[in-house]
């Protein structure tokens, strides 16, 4: 009996909690909306608050100037009182959120909400649309917010203040640790500026981090300079304006189109016309102050002049590919007689602190302050490289290493073909105001041994001459250079380089020529505002490099990649002189570039198949003797190569030019072969291109 009246209680008492726990839910409530019916009491809620906003708000002068459009996100609840109070707000001007909170505290005290009869408070999101409208006419509704959690509240704004939180864009790059583009023209653009007596600037490790060259070269003002007036979108961002640009507190990026895209004829050819077709995209952006990004993909396709097209399948891969675009990469056949050359290029640049910054990625690297570098250039294909700068004092020294492949047929295993590596140190040093010495040290190897990449070599002030010979003669080639500048005065400076592979005093003191002489040498001079002519810079260079220099008696271990020298573009064995001038004015530019070279080929016939030291691919132990050694010797072979551009700068923030040019070639050998015979080529042009890298068709 006790167990049925204890079971009826229960029963009882649960049916009463049940009624009790009907959920009834009720809006707060404005003194108009108390006569109106219940389902309609949220919808009064809110058009008594965006009346309200809409009434009251004054939107802040500064933004009215700036003409600014956008939206003030609000997080806001009625509490228990049924008074308003503001929980977050996100707003681009610290103007519009004192507005809103000033705003909102002018709502009066109303009936707060009910929950199943009970006093609760409410929480909701919204925004408020700038320039002002009356959202109570085009809005349905603020949204409610689960009143249980103030952590999902704001979660649910989330997206909204993304949005939010975005503002002007002011092209952060410009100060950055993104690399300049290295393009001789456009670095020639600042070059004086950063060569001026006084300066602590290092100029030979290229490409140089937009923070380092801001500091002497205003990019923003210059930029402004070349600004075109333009109302439209499509007018902005096609002469100023990056196609996608966003910044945010902590980050910014752009998205750019590419394209290089010519049109030409080579007079010494037979196809009808030359073109390249090349179309991509570049991104570049940063995250916080340290971090920055670059990406860019090329789909190429192109024909090029008749000695270009030789050349490149004169480079060809082992495989079935039919050559290499000299400074580009493998190419597939496209067509009959053209060629499709996709290419990547990217890499993450970070600086953990002032004078350190760190880059990984896959491009190219330059030393010098000429149009050429003996110590190492940019002319082979892009590759994987982590580079280490550290600047302090008078002093900048880089650090470089690379994985390279050697594409020949006799090295490739199963297919794959062979890595090797490369390691570079490169100190500059400011000795003076005027006088700048720097000092190179490289060494190349491969897997032998399973070695991989020699742990050896990461040490960034190890000497690598000393790694070489622990482990092992021939483990690898080291190879040392220096470079010298001295500022004549404010608008001229002298360069140098000098590289050394192998000396031999004894040999220099007999006179017997050695081709143990193995070493290289440049000297430059630079003449900024030429003739008091501003933007106007005029340049003579010459180069000379004697036979064997950069190869080696192992096979893979010479100074190349991807069948390309990675220094001088002619390898060894030449001499070259170099008259350059460069000119600028507002968008429009002009170029002329005429080189002068003598140069000593192999035979390759049959009967003479000696190395006469200028493929640095060629082992040089095939050399026909071993004094009497001289620049020229094998085919003794004279070139000209003469090039005149003249173009427009269309956009200035993606670098997006129109150009026609000229070039002129004449090659001369004394002898000819199968694979050396006389051309001489006129090569016309006509193009649009967002110029990024060098083009070298001065082969």
């Amino acid at each position: 009996m006790k167990r049925f009246v204890v079971l009826f209680l229960l029963l009882v008492q649960y049916n009463i909690y049940a009624q009790d726990t009907f959920q009834y839910e009720k809006a707060p409530v404005f003194p108009n909306c108390e006569t109106i019916e219940i389902d309609s009491l949220q919808q009064c809620f809110d058009t008594n608050v965006f009346t309200h906003v809409y009434e009251n708000f004054k939107v802040p002068q500064k933004v009215l100037d700036e003409n600014y459009k956008g939206n003030v996100a609000v997080l806001f609840e009625v509490d228990t009182t049924g008074l308003f109070k503001v929980i977050y707000i996100d707003a681009i001007y610290k103007e519009l959120k004192d507005e809103t909170k000033r705003v909102f505290g002018l709502l009066p005290k109303i009936k707060p909400a009910t929950y199943n009869g009970r006093v609760t408070y409410k929480q909701y999101s919204t925004s408020i649309k700038i320039p002002l409208i009356n959202q109570s006419i085009v809005s349905k509704s603020v949204t409610k917010v689960n009143a249980f959690s103030k952590l999902e509240a704001k979660a649910k704004t989330e997206f909204d203040s993304v949005n939010a939180s975005l503002v002007a864009f002011e092209n952060k790059g410009y100060t950055s640790q993104l690399n300049i583009p290295f393009t001789h023209s456009d670095y020639s653009k600042f070059d004086r500026q950063m060569n001026l007596i006084g300066t602590n600037s290092h100029t030979a490790s290229k490409p140089f981090v937009y923070e380092e060259v801001s500091k002497y070269y205003n990019f923003k003002a210059e930029k402004e300079k070349l600004k075109k007036e333009t109302d439209t979108w499509a007018g902005r961002k096609l002469w100023n304006e990056h196609l996608v640009q966003l910044q945010g507190k902590d980050y910014w990026f752009t998205i750019d189109p590419i394209f290089d895209l010519q049109v030409g004829k080579d007079t010494d050819a037979e196809f009808s016309s030359t073109y390249n077709n090349t179309r991509g995209f570049l991104v570049r952006g940063g995250l916080g102050k340290k971090l920055n990004f670059y990406a860019s993909v090329f789909e190429s396709q192109g024909r090029f002049a008749k000695y270009v097209n030789e050349y490149a399948e004169s480079l060809k891969a082992f495989g079935p590919d039919p050559a290499i675009i000299p400074g580009r990469g493998i190419a597939k056949r496209f067509k009959s007689d053209s060629y499709d050359y996709p290419v990547a290029e990217a890499y993450l640049s970070y600086a953990p602190a002032k004078f350190i910054n760190i880059q990984f990625g896959h491009g190219k690297n330059f030393i010098g302050d000429g149009y050429r570098s003996l110590l190492l250039s940019d002319v082979a294909s892009p590759h994987p490289f982590l580079k280490l700068n550290t600047k302090f004092w008078k002093i900048k020294y880089t650090n470089t290493w690379m994985w390279l492949r050697d594409v020949r047929p006799e090295v490739t295993e199963d297919g794959a073909f062979l890595t090797k590596y490369m390691a570079n140190h490169y100190l500059s040093w400011n000795v003076s105001k005027r006088f700048n010495l720097g000092l190179f040290e490289s060494v190349i190897w491969t897997n032998s041994n399973d070695r991989g990449f020699d742990v050896n070599y990461l040490n960034p002030i190890i000497f690598y001459r000393a790694i070489e010979f622990e482990t092992g003669q021939d483990a690898g080639n080291a190879i040392i250079g220096a470079s010298a500048k001295y500022k004549w005065n404010d608008n001229v400076n002298i360069y140098s380089q000098f590289v050394l592979d192998e000396f031999s005093l004894n040999d220099i003191k007999g006179g017997e020529k050695s081709w143990k002489n193995k070493y290289g040498y440049q000297i430059g001079v630079k003449y900024f505002n030429a003739f008091k002519v501003s933007n106007l810079m005029l340049q003579f260079e010459y180069n000379r490099i004697r036979p064997y220099t950069y190869s080696h008696n192992t096979i893979a271990t010479n100074y190349g990649h991807n069948n390309q020298s990675m220094a001088h573009l002619w390898g060894a064995n030449f001499s070259e002189a170099i008259l350059i001038g460069r000119y600028h004015y507002k968008r429009w530019f002009a170029n002329a570039k005429f080189i002068f070279g003598v140069r000593g080929l192999d035979f390759n016939d049959g009967t003479d198949n000696f190395s006469y030291g200028g493929n640095v691919y060629r082992d040089y132990d095939d050399r026909p003797f071993d004094t009497g050694v001289e620049v020229g010797q094998g085919i003794k072979t004279k070139t000209f190569n003469g090039n005149l551009q003249a173009g427009y700068l269309i956009n200035p923030s993606s670098n997006l030019k129109v150009f026609t040019d000229i070039n002129f070639r004449n090659f001369a050998p004394e002898s000819i072969t199968t694979s050396t015979f006389k051309s001489s080529t006129v090569w016309f042009n006509f193009g649009l291109r967002t110029d990024l890298f060098n083009w070298y068709f001065d082969n």
